[in-house]
């Protein structure tokens, strides 16, 4: 889970905004109210909105909305109340008091209308009429609203590694900004003796105590003779992120007549075995659920295993198994949930009407050799994260795609799939696959991806050659730094600088595994993973080696700095009348102002100073809002408080304006709006 360090249930003021220009009151005041409530209810308010006015008279208070049916309403159609609660369209619960006013009355609607409405909602699964709420129409609609849309608190941030949010700049350049790795890595080493080697990871941090809690998938190879141990899902706390100790639980004991750990283990930090199918049990990818209504289903885990389904057959796929606390799992009655391919390389496609499912003996090796030729099908890796634009579940990760001559298992892409249960999956979608910039042996690990302040953030995890392929001791790995603004068309601007450097630190020169849960601070992301020096494809001696070594680390990045805007060093077109030297403007795309009180400026102006701007929406300089009234802006900081001698944007009047950030010798990486 995304966890941003602010304490659960704490209340957060919440502050009403105007109605937008295109539903103000000349293009409702002729409607019917129930058509009012579906505009209402479809216009899509940015996060952080709440509604103060709506342009109704008094006059339309005897109009009525006859027992609105919920399928009438838009995007509520067909959902039971309880969907509705858990996506949070509309919310009737920790909402404190919304006030309100409408043109020719002043009206305070408090708490005590809350409890009205949901009690008719949950009796009769719809919306309320005036008559059973006891108010007004436009009250009544007003409340609808504030509750549909109820701010967060959270505000709005204007991430600036890419320009979806600028209009235009002048003089300027993006500069990426690498995670830096800790110095104290790896933070989790090989201890035990079911961690030959330490791989998938995935972390929690619990936002009211602070706890971290990392799964991390241990490799035992076969120390201990049963199958389902030889691959296993391990627990790992800290009370800071980076000292983490191992507990010794009673889940699961281990036992190895292998030196030096030879011995019965009764106890283990082993908190998931695997099924001891054909292959191995991989990845652990955990997310906390605080909206699932059933405490035991609050942690959720999915990853690849081998396993029957109703036709009695083995086959390979994404698993499930539930948690209360993180520490006792239950795996899901359902698995395998979704078949995903192994084996087959260099075969042709099976034909439409064949199963993709075929048994062989190996005369070579003098065993069943089983495969699982399934075209476009996800692999053994699994990321998944809560789509908080859709609403659901998803994984981005590898999916096999077929070579020059249409043979399977050629290389890896990046592929989506996504389920509103975390038990129903869709068919795999191709969304981004190696191209003709990418070195011909280049190809996709696997590629968790993450939901960050209006951006999807991919951490890909670039396989550039195969040990098996090259005769190498270990693959070389790299973490190559993604985005994309709707989670299908990704860009990837940022190709030739690692974002995470594996190759720096010894433990992960081989391999590097990155998660879809960072941890975000109030000053800093953190992203863990796994490494192992000795590559990600294959294993055996390697694993073995007397210079193995693997383990768990962490790279951090000051918050938001992904990428920052700066000047170049000299901007000397013909058009300027003297040649300008580290000086650039940044021009943002006009936005409402009105929903928010307060700017702030992500900014390094160590050695320089930023000034913000205010234009109207054809490009015209506000009085008083210029850059020579504007604070200057000097020294590093995450939060860089925006004022013009006193003012503040809710000083200026109603409508869009566009931010210009003047930059002299200084670097932006986002603007936050509150």
């Amino acid at each position: 889970m995304i966890e941003t360090g602010k304490q659960e249930g704490a209340e957060t003021p919440h502050a009403p905004v105007r109605v937008p220009k295109c539903i103000r009151c000349h293009e409702l005041r002729e409607k019917p109210l129930y058509q009012v409530l579906r505009i209402l209810l479809d216009f899509p308010l940015p996060t952080g909105m709440a509604i103060e006015r709506l342009p109704v008279t008094a006059e339309q208070n005897t109009e009525r909305l006859d027992c609105l049916p919920v399928p009438t309403a838009g995007r509520f159609a067909n959902q039971s109340p309880s969907r509705r609660d858990e996506e949070g369209l509309p919310s009737f619960t920790g909402v404190h008091a919304l006030a309100c006013s409408y043109h020719n009355d002043q009206r305070t609607l408090h708490g005590k209308f809350l409890s009205e409405i949901r009690h008719v909602l949950a009796k009769t699964g719809r919306f309320p009429d005036n008559r059973e709420v006891k108010i007004f129409s436009p009250v009544y609609l007003l409340l609808l609203t504030g509750l549909t849309f109820q701010a967060n608190g959270a505000g709005q941030t204007l991430l600036l590694v890419d320009d979806h949010h600028v209009l235009y700049r002048s003089g300027t350049k993006r500069v990426f900004h690498p995670a830096t790795a800790h110095p104290k890595n790896p933070l989790v080493r090989e201890t035990k003796p079911w961690e030959m080697a330490i791989g998938w990871t995935s972390i929690y941090r619990d936002p009211k105590s602070g706890r971290y809690q990392m799964w991390y998938q241990a490799y035992g190879g076969g120390r201990d003779a049963r199958k389902s141990h030889k691959c296993v899902v391990c627990i790992a706390e800290s009370d800071d992120g980076v000292h983490f100790s191992k507990p010794e639980l009673g889940f699961h004991d281990f036992e190895t007549d292998r030196k030096p750990f030879a011995g019965h283990y009764p106890k283990s930090n082993i908190v998931l075995l695997g099924d001891g199918g054909y292959g191995d049990r991989y990845a652990n990818s955990v997310m906390f659920d605080p909206r699932d209504k059933d405490p035991a289903r609050r942690y959720k885990m999915l990853y690849t295993d081998f396993g029957k389904m109703k036709d009695g057959r083995e086959w390979p796929g994404f698993f499930a198994a539930f948690s209360p606390d993180g520490l006792q799992w239950t795996k899901s009655t359902r698995n395998p949930l979704l078949r995903t391919a192994y084996g087959g390389r260099a075969w042709q496609p099976p034909y439409s009407d064949e199963d993709p499912y075929d048994e062989r003996w190996d005369q070579r090796k003098n065993f069943l050799r089983k495969n699982w030729p399934i075209p476009l099908s996800m692999s053994d890796a699994v990321d998944v994260f809560h789509d908080p634009v859709r609403k659901l579940w998803a994984v981005y990760g590898k999916c096999w795609i077929q070579g020059p001559a249409g043979g399977l298992a050629w290389k890896h892409a990046m592929a989506r799939v996504e389920s509103e249960d975390f038990l129903t999956w869709s068919k795999p979608q191709i969304v981004s696959s190696p191209d003709d910039k990418d070195a011909p042996n280049t190809e996709f690990h696997t590629t968790p991806v993450f939901h960050h302040e209006g951006v999807y953030f991919c951490l890909n995890q670039i396989l550039s050659s195969r040990a098996e392929a090259i005769g190498a001791k270990a693959d070389q790995m790299h973490i190559e730094l993604m985005i994309s603004r709707d989670g299908i068309r990704w860009d990837r601007p940022f190709r030739d600088v690692p974002f995470i450097d594996s190759r720096s630190q010894a433990f992960s020169n081989g391999g590097i595994f990155t998660s879809s849960t960072p941890v975000i601070l109030d000053d800093e992301i953190r992203f863990y993973y796994g490494g192992y020096n000795s590559g990600a494809i294959g294993g055996g001696q390697r694993l073995t080696d007397a210079s193995q070594q693997s383990g768990v680390g962490l790279a951090q990045l000051p918050l938001n700095r992904f990428a920052g805007i700066r000047p170049v060093a000299v901007s000397a077109q013909s058009t300027l009348k003297k040649p300008l030297k580290n000086i650039g403007q940044i021009t943002m795309k006009p936005i409402d102002l009105a929903a928010f009180k307060t700017l702030t400026v992500n900014a390094d102006a160590t050695d320089g100073t930023v000034r913000v701007e205010v234009l109207n929406e054809g490009g015209y300089r506000m009085r008083n809002f210029t850059r020579a009234h504007a604070r200057i802006l000097r020294g590093d900081s995450l939060r860089h408080p925006v004022s013009w001698k006193g003012l503040n944007t809710t000083d200026l009047p109603p409508g869009k304006y566009m931010l210009r950030l003047h930059l002299d010798n200084a670097e932006v990486f986002a603007i936050t709006l509150k």
